[in-house]
């Protein structure tokens, strides 16, 4: 199971930031920002073989079920 930051997004910001900089921006007028969406996926492969079992309930939050 892993919960963490969605990468596409700040991948997203960071190019928003590059091309604020790029454009004669200053860097330090940038404001400081801080990622807004999480992911939460699941390894039921790995969770079986481990002899876990994975509530229906938390299956259902998921983002990404992985079989």
């Amino acid at each position: 199971m892993s919960y963490g930051v969605d990468l596409a997004g700040i991948y997203k910001m960071v190019g928003t930031d590059v091309r604020r900089i790029l454009a004669s921006r200053a860097p330090d007028d940038l404001p400081v920002r801080q990622p807004t969406k999480f992911e939460l996926v699941i390894n039921l492969k790995t969770a079986k073989s481990l002899g876990l079992s994975v509530p229906q309930l938390l299956l259902a939050r998921a983002d990404e079920v992985i079989e």
